[in-house]
């Protein structure tokens, strides 16, 4: 990458360190088809303490999970083990003893009924299988604080069996499918999701620090979680995922470094080939990038629980589809990400995009919460804007 941009990119990440709010620390990296085109970081893992934010800093990546669990059920769908549109339940037969909430009676007792329908691994890819989010769902919420419904960061099977919130594929509604879609890799494989990962995945990828089971050397990079309190603050977290999860959770289960997730999408970027071998087929990678959703949008989350998520939302005013599994901008955006490209977020402030058209990627890694904290989104947004200047600028000379 031209040195301008590379000045520019390690300015944004310090600014967004200095600023007031600003973030503990950060690291970011921008690649083409080939490898890296930048790498930085900046600021702490943890605020107050003397460790530097480092490049091989290792990070809770949350919801950027969920593009490899996709990955892991595309594989199975070319292999002709997986029907996506096949009852997800001959899978994963739990998923099959849902029933739909419909409120709650004057005593607090759920009220519940069978679904319509079946649930199908399309949906779930789609996120229209009718699941939700505590932080994003009042209902959810309400299961939490009064039926005692465990959160998704516990990584059990309890937390799994939630009410579905309406029949399924009647409107997308962002939440736990991406877990049960691990739960049907899983159903088909016979291994556990990391297991399927290493072998499927990271080993053709080239990727050696992801993981469901939080290890000694990872922990010892590890970026620490930060509250963002109401008065802009930050404060240290004590705060894991379990190490030694029941359920490896195909949607926000992993561990892993900012330089691995970058194989990941290079291997999106190059047609599903990896440093070490082909992990999805072209034209898998053609059907995959497209908007599966048909004339329906995704739409704003709206922040339930405060300490978890603020509303969020990606180019307010603009309209967004989904893909197996990214979001997908319709229309060119602010940055200058052209219209067609995927991109997603993690809960701790973790956001990417996979520009395939032009043969780009980049990812911004923290760790605050709540989500769509102000301070991170809008330096990834600088950055992002920044590439995309510098790509306009190079192209024009």
């Amino acid at each position: 990458m031209n040195k301008t941009f590379t000045q520019t990119a390690d300015d944004i990440l310090t600014n967004t360190v200095a600023a007031d709010p600003g973030v503990p620390g950060v690291v970011a990296m921008v690649t083409d088809r080939e490898s890296n085109l930048y790498e930085g970081a900046a600021g702490k893992r943890s605020q107050g303490s003397d460790t530097d934010m480092t490049t091989d800093s290792a990070f809770a990546i949350f919801s950027t999970t969920k593009a490899i669990t996709a990955t892991a059920a595309l594989q199975l769908v070319e292999q002709g083990k997986l029907d996506l549109d096949a009852p997800a339940s001959q899978y994963a037969p739990d998923i099959g003893k849902l029933q739909v909430i419909e409120g709650f009676d004057d005593d607090g007792t759920p009220r519940l009924r069978a679904p319509k329908r079946d649930i199908t691994t399309r949906m779930l890819l789609l996120h229209t299988a009718g699941f939700g989010y505590d932080f994003f769902n009042e209902t959810y919420h309400r299961l939490a604080q009064e039926q005692g419904q465990p959160s998704v960061i516990t990584a059990s099977k309890e937390a799994l069996m939630t009410p579905l919130l309406r029949d399924p594929d009647e409107q997308w509604e962002y939440g736990s499918n991406m877990d049960w879609c691990g739960q049907v890799v899983e159903g088909i494989s016979g291994m556990r999701l990391g297991e399927v990962f290493q072998k499927r995945i990271f080993d053709p990828l080239g990727i050696q620090d992801m993981t469901f089971e939080l290890n000694d050397d990872l922990r010892a990079r590890l970026a620490i979680m930060h509250a963002r309190n109401e008065d802009a603050s930050l404060t240290p977290m004590e705060f894991e995922l379990p190490d030694k999860p029941d359920i490896h959770m195909g949607g926000h289960g992993l561990y892993g470094t900012v330089g691995d997730y970058m194989r990941f999408i290079r291997m999106w970027l190059n047609d599903g080939q990896g440093e070490h071998g082909q992990v999805l087929k072209p034209e898998t990678v053609k059907m995959a990038e497209q908007n599966h959703l048909g004339s329906r949008k995704i739409c704003a989350l709206p922040g339930v629980i405060p300490s978890l998520s603020n509303d969020a939302e990606f180019f307010p005013g603009q309209e967004k589809s989904w893909a197996f599994s990214f979001m997908v901008n319709d229309e060119t955006a602010p940055t200058g990400r052209p219209a067609g490209a995927l991109g997603w977020a993690g809960l701790a402030n973790l956001f990417y995009w996979i520009d395939r058209q032009n043969g780009y990627g980049g990812f911004w890694a923290t760790q605050i919460l709540p989500f769509a904290d102000v301070a991170s989104f809008t330096g990834y947004m600088q950055l992002e804007t920044a590439f995309y200047d510098s790509l306009k600028s190079a192209q024009a000379a």
